[in-house]
């Protein structure tokens, strides 16, 4: 099992935030466990990929790894330790990043966006719990410049 941890903070060194990988042995309990009090919960995962497809060009679909913070935020991000370019039209800014801030930057865009046409106060909780991972992610610049 994967554990990622984000550098602690100096206002708090005893309160870090982790990242565990999902054993496969749960991965299909992973969508309704953490998301199953969301609107339309169903159709998140396929929207996270729909956001790296328009997000990388070189992005042609594959297995992703599933993740549960501690501050109990859940994020999914492509399998492997490549880097991956990516580039927001919309914004006009592109970045180079690891595969886990890939997933996520996709996972951001997609939360807030399902967040702002559900109105689900439950998905807003959840973006914001990704949102302070990648605060302290090694390539925060780089999500943080994609999704403004």
């Amino acid at each position: 099992m994967n554990t990622h941890s984000t550098p602690p903070t100096a206002s708090s060194q005893t309160n870090t935030l982790t990242a565990t990988a999902v054993p496969n042995r749960q991965r299909l309990r992973f969508w309704p466990q953490h998301f199953g009090n969301v609107p339309q919960w169903l159709i998140l995962e396929p929207h996270v990929f729909g956001w790296l497809d328009r997000l990388c060009a070189d992005y042609h679909g594959g297995s992703w790894d599933f993740y549960t913070l501690s501050n109990g935020g859940a994020f999914m991000a492509p399998e492997g330790d490549e880097r991956w370019s990516l580039f927001n039209g919309m914004n006009g800014n592109g970045a180079e990043m690891s595969a886990e801030a890939a997933g996520i930057t996709a996972c951001l865009m997609a939360f807030s966006h399902h967040a702002c046409r559900t109105e689900s106060e439950a998905m807003t909780d959840h973006f914001y719990r990704l949102r302070e991972y990648a605060r302290h992610h090694p390539d925060s610049c780089a999500i943080f410049s994609l999704i403004d």
